[in-house]
């Protein structure tokens, strides 16, 4: 039977009581006594020279307290990049200064131009209208391979070209990979297209400054995936201020998939000004700002080959890819094409020699940076769909040719750096093809052309390195900060517990899991144990929510934090009960000596524990609390295999999803109905993606698709009721929770899945189509059906 609590059960997540009534509290919700508003004035062309920029007008507009431009930020720091990349000739990246307001160029569409704080939100926006700008266009750079082309125009004028880096791994395996090709018995290869994307959380952006100058202290209220790091980096290398005298709070965030890790320019004007003005500063975004402010996702161009022997054994991989960076280089945009990109080229694969190319290119865009997923989305989608491709050109079932090649022994090192710890990928195989019925295709084909359609079946397999960290490992590779996570397990005298952790729950549901993880070790009820988050004033220093980390990073620090509080509340018990506290044993929140009938229960051991009264205190300090920091020793690696079967309208191209299965390995499960979300939420972005969404830019720099009425997103019937199942378990070997993370499986999974599927439909009707790029619109498949 199904667990009702602890460690495997589901119960509902608690914080879905307020947002369900209405009653999360949102930074937009947070208003302070005396606050001004500041509306941004935003560049309307991609590349310019700016000589002048007259406020005169809109400085004596009713209401207007300052405004700003470029020159008032200076003598500050540029928004700061969080991960430095070496090329593969030893040099490091080139990297742009990226100013909070624009100062002596533009270089996209959306840059800050000048920001005017006034009494209300209105009057800032009239005065906006009234300044006047002097500009000099300059030709937009948006092609990347137009960017390196001989003359280019250059975007940043200090640097050398518009290529951030030429980004070689492993640089060593590039002569034996060559070989091998030259010596292959058969190489698939294919060109794509993995579009740029605009991330669209529920909530757009908000920023709050406020400054108390009795004691010279700042807070920043804002919508972060991870508080701690916006703190470390607005503070230490844009504004200059100590950690001491600036606060940093993320309530309740509605949603993030990536792009409310960064920091970003506004978070900084916001706490600048509050000081400059002498009173609190507020930004709230509107949507159609989001879609040019935002860091964006995605944007690749690859060329991938696989080569094969004669029995279809993979004997080397080799890409090449043109990575788009945008203007400027957002806090992890370096890492994404390249340490998040190219260490899981392997996938789930016994290939021996892999050589990823990547070269990252500045255009006058919006930065472009982690998005669901972050480089493995990128990695698994090239892979799969060459595999796929591969399989069609041998003539053999793409299934059986994956099966052949998977792994099988664990730890494996791959040729890309990384060690699989564990993992069962025939397993997970042979769960997804029961829950996809793959025995019943060919009667669902055959209904569908009945009806005229075109029916397809396409599977893919993935894995994604999780958990990210470790400290050691990514600061060898150019991490600028550790990635270990801290909680502070602080236990009250009557029993009940706050967990104060890093990470930051914005959708994950950590006030529920986490309780549950900390409630079984104790064995109490977990209404008993309360998560606290968010805030930098209130919890340890943690690294945030991303990379699909929480549990595995901060769920394991809570643990170690939780055993520390254990080993000494065992101390108490045992100093009640006269024994030794090595006899002491702790079950369903009683505390026993091994072998007698002598107990003393969980609650009677914390008041104890705070009024010390029965024990002696120069063995045993009062209270009963504890922090553990937990930086892992390798990542995580969760997989699976995903099918999905579609229906092709031959007469207009209009794909329909059918039916989609997923069956994922996230080791050991805290949670399975919020695991079953996340992968659902997953997936729906993931076909977004394959079908619907698109971030297009003409050849002046100007976004074509800046709003809904543009940028097509998946509504509830572009998708199917999914069939998941993540029984097939594979425990992590190097956390204490066995956990692998499952927060972005389902957006890498599944777009390789839908695409294989629609190249299978038209296949099967003669059509020679090898590949589609996503989106895949009713357009594009018509086109591809009719050349």
């Amino acid at each position: 039977m199904p667990k009702d609590h602890g460690i495997g059960a589901s119960p509902k997540r608690r914080e879905d009581v307020r947002f369900l009534t209405g009653n999360g509290n949102y930074t937009d919700d947070i208003n302070i006594h005396g606050q001004a508003y500041v509306h941004f004035l935003r560049s309307d062309v991609a590349h310019a020279t700016i000589n002048r920029i007259d406020t005169s007008a809109a400085e004596a507009m009713p209401g207007v307290v300052k405004i700003f431009t470029g020159d008032d930020f200076a003598e500050v720091g540029g928004v700061p990049c969080g991960w430095q990349v070496t090329d593969r000739f030893g040099e490091p990246m080139q990297e742009p200064r990226h100013p909070v307001i624009a100062h002596g160029k533009i270089k996209h569409v959306g840059e800050i131009v000048a920001a005017v704080v006034a009494d209300s939100l209105d009057q800032a926006r009239d005065a906006a209208e009234a300044i006047e700008l002097d500009l000099d266009e300059l030709p937009a750079v948006v092609d990347m391979k137009a960017a390196l082309a001989e003359g280019a125009t250059k975007i940043h004028d200090e640097l050398t070209s518009n290529l951030c880096y030429d980004w070689g791994f492993v640089e060593e395996n590039k002569e034996a990979v060559n070989k091998a090709f030259d010596e292959a018995a058969h190489v698939t290869s294919l060109e794509l297209v993995n579009q740029r994307l605009v991330a669209n959380p529920m909530e757009a952006r908000v920023a709050i400054g406020d400054y108390s100058r009795s004691s010279d202290e700042y807070t920043l209220h804002t919508t972060s995936q991870n508080p701690h790091v916006i703190r470390l980096l607005m503070g230490a290398f844009v504004l200059g201020i100590p950690e001491h005298k600036l606060r940093v709070v993320a309530p309740d965030v509605g949603g993030g998939f990536g792009t409310k890790i960064f920091h970003y320019a506004e978070e900084a004007f916001c706490t600048f000004a509050a000081k400059a003005c002498n009173r609190p500063v507020k930004w709230s975004s509107t949507r159609s700002e989001a879609f040019m402010s935002d860091a964006q996702g995605r944007d690749h161009v690859t060329k991938i080959e696989l080569a094969l022997d004669a029995e279809n054994n993979f004997t080397a991989i080799r890409t090449d890819t043109h990575a788009n960076m945008g203007a400027y280089l957002s806090t992890f945009a370096s890492s994404v094409p390249t340490w998040l990109h190219g260490t899981l080229m392997a996938g789930n694969y016994k290939t021996p020699l892999i050589y990823v190319n990547v070269k990252a290119v500045f255009t006058n865009t919006v930065p472009v940076d982690a998005y669901r997923g972050a480089g493995r989305p990128e990695a698994t989608f090239q892979l799969e769909r060459v595999i796929d491709k591969a399989a069609r050109e041998l003539g053999v079932d793409p299934i059986a040719l994956r099966r052949q090649n998977f792994i099988t022994e664990f730890p494996y090192a791959t040729p890309v750096a990384v060690e699989y710890d564990t993992g069962d990928y025939h397993g997970t195989m042979d769960k997804l093809e029961a829950l996809a019925d793959f025995g019943g295709f060919a009667a669902r084909r055959a209904e569908s052309e009945k009806a005229g359609k075109l029916r397809g079946l396409g599977v893919n397999c993935y894995i994604e390195a999780c958990g990210i960290a470790p400290s050691a490992l990514v600061g060898q590779l150019g991490a600028r900060a550790g990635l270990y996570d801290a909680a502070t397990v602080r236990v009250n005298a009557t029993g009940s517990i706050s967990v104060m952790v890093g990470a930051h729950s914005h959708g994950q549901g950590h006030e529920t899991t986490f309780p549950q993880v900390v409630a079984e070790m104790i064995g109490i009820d977990e209404s008993m144990v309360d998560i606290v988050h968010g805030d930098t004033g209130r919890i340890p220093f943690g690294m945030g929510t991303y990379g699909s980390r929480s549990i595995a990073v901060c769920g394991s620090a809570m643990v170690r934090a939780t055993e520390k509080v254990i080993a000494k509340a065992k101390k108490i018990a045992a100093h009640l009960m006269e024994a030794s506290d090595a006899d002491i044993e702790l079950k369903d929140g009683q505390f026993t000596v091994a072998g007698t009938d002598k107990s003393v229960a969980w609650g009677d051991v914390t008041l104890t524990a705070y009024v010390p009264h029965n024990y002696p205190l120069e063995d045993i300090e009062p209270g009963l609390e504890e922090t553990a920091f937990y930086d892992p020793a390798n990542f995580t690696y969760p997989a699976g295999a995903y099918a999905c079967e579609v229906e092709v309208d031959p007469e207009t191209g209009k794909v329909s999803i059918e039916r989609f299965s997923a069956a994922d390995d996230f080791g050991n499960i805290i949670n399975p109905m919020i695991v079953d979300g996340q992968v659902h939420g997953g997936i729906g972005q993931g076909i977004g993606q394959a079908l619907l969404e698109n971030c297009v830019y003409d050849g002046d720099g100007q976004l074509l698709s800046a709003s809904y009425m543009d940028y097509a997103m998946p509504r509830a019937d572009d998708v199917p009721f999914y069939a998941v199942d993540h029984s097939s378990q594979t425990p992590c070997t190097h956390n204490p929770l066995g956990v692998k993370g499952c927060g972005e499986a389902g957006a890498i999974g599944s777009p390789p899945a839908v695409v294989n599927a629609v190249i299978d439909a038209l296949r099967s009707a003669g059509h020679d189509v090898t590949h589609i790029d996503m989106p895949m619109s009713p357009a594009r498949v018509w086109a591809a059906m009719n050349p």
